[in-house]
């Protein structure tokens, strides 16, 4: 299947992951925080599947992960 992700988004989607990684958080810990359903971000994640983070979860989920939001983003455009 390809990928039909921006490179922005493909870049988003990274650092979270990174982000949540070295908070020690797993992908099911973080989508229960979210209120979402167990798989939620393991689908965000998963190069496979089109879902994606709107800013609403960005924002919450930097609430969870004690971040900015900003440190989701690149320094410059991509």
């Amino acid at each position: 299947m390809e990928n039909c992700l921006t490179e922005i988004e493909i870049y988003i989607i990274q650092r979270v992951k990174e982000i949540r990684k070295e908070k020690g958080l797993t992908q099911e810990q973080l989508s229960l925080k979210l209120d979402k359903g167990v798989g939620f971000i393991g689908d965000i994640e998963s190069p496979s599947k089109k879902a994606k983070y709107n800013i609403k979860h960005l924002n919450e989920i930097s609430k969870i992960l004690k971040c900015s939001p900003k440190d989701f983003w690149p320094e410059k455009s991509l």
